[in-house]
């Protein structure tokens, strides 16, 4: 069966998602493809952080959220050790611990029901050349099914295939481990970030697929969505530039405008989350006196201003045909 899609994305986690809501938001269909049964229910608990909200806010679904989970302004951290407890004051804004489900539902209910193929596993990729400017990505699935679509993005996890495919490097083990076995970034990171080809012609990545990190400052979700958002702006005003048509050539520069975009940004939150994290697991003398007596009185929240307040911009309005030219705010 050969199938033809405007844009197909790989992964219906909360990067795919999100990606295809924005997507809609601009006025394009996506084909949500997803290897498992159903949405996937793996990690019980999300924190969201203002930036965070502020994408969802973009994304026009976090109304159905906030009343459900109220904010937190602070929390501690205990040296296991000691028994010292330590007070951690988050941003005014507060943070919400949410369940991954109900954001991932959230995010599902926003999109047609036949917007996402369940049991759809990704076999191969190839890029099938048009003369010009113009190429078409071609995705074929165990099951035998080929589809063809003018625009590829990878939202497919840390073992992503299509960041394969573009020849990003393969995860390197942060040497850390929180509950499960963790994995930080590319080789040479945050360099496979900054240096690393994050997309070719009108296919891309968003999401862990970009930019894998640990845990430790709460915000690969966060990130997730804020891409979704970044790449939603820049092919809707690439589709209100050409008249409401994805033009190849034109969409190509739009997924690299989107690339550079998030690139630096992205770099920064990899690259913090793991000092963070070296700090607080790191078990040499001068570690455990810098991380006792200021890293979480001082450096903590410093690393975590940086992460969270920011704000990723909004999406074109497409029915007043303008373009929107907003990006990050810091």
């Amino acid at each position: 069966m050969e199938l033809m899609e405007d844009v197909v994305i790989v992964g219906a986690g909360i990067a795919g998602l999100a990606t295809a809501v924005a997507l809609k938001r601009v006025g394009v269909r996506a084909l949500v493809l997803e290897k498992s049964k159903g949405l996937r229910s793996t990690g019980t608990a999300l924190t969201l952080t203002p930036n965070a909200w502020l994408a969802l806010d973009a994304l026009g679904v976090s109304h159905k959220l906030i009343p459900l989970y109220t904010p937190s302004i602070k929390g501690y951290v205990t040296n296991v050790s000691t028994g010292e407890v330590q007070e951690v004051l988050y941003p005014r804004q507060g943070i919400r611990t949410l369940h991954r489900k109900v954001l991932l539902e959230a995010l599902a209910e926003e999109l047609a029901a036949d917007s996402i193929r369940f049991s759809s596993r990704l076999a191969a990729i190839q890029s099938l050349e048009q003369g010009g400017d113009a190429s078409m990505a071609v995705v074929h699935l165990e099951d035998g099914t080929t589809i063809k679509s003018k625009v590829l993005i990878g939202c497919d996890g840390v073992h992503s295939v299509v960041a394969r495919w573009l020849g990003l490097a393969e995860l390197v083990h942060s040497g850390r481990s929180a509950g499960t076995l963790l994995v930080f970034s590319q080789s040479r990171p945050p360099w496979g970030i900054i240096f690393g080809k994050l997309s070719k012609g009108n296919v891309t990545v968003a999401g862990d697929a970009m930019h894998p990190m640990t845990p430790d400052l709460g915000n690969g979700g966060g990130a997730s969505l804020e891409d979704a958002v970044v790449l939603g702006r820049h092919i809707g005003n690439s589709i209100i530039n050409n008249g409401g048509l994805i033009v190849p050539g034109d969409m190509a520069k739009a997924i690299d405008d989107y690339v550079k975009e998030r690139r630096w940004r992205a770099a920064m939150l990899v690259t913090a989350s793991y000092l963070s994290g070296r700090m607080q697991q790191g078990d040499k003398w001068w570690i455990k006196f810098l991380r006792d007596r200021a890293f979480y009185k001082y450096f903590f929240s410093w690393l975590a201003r940086l992460a969270v307040v920011y704000d990723c911009g909004k999406l074109p309005n497409i029915s007043s045909g303008e373009p929107d030219h907003s990006s990050k705010k810091d």
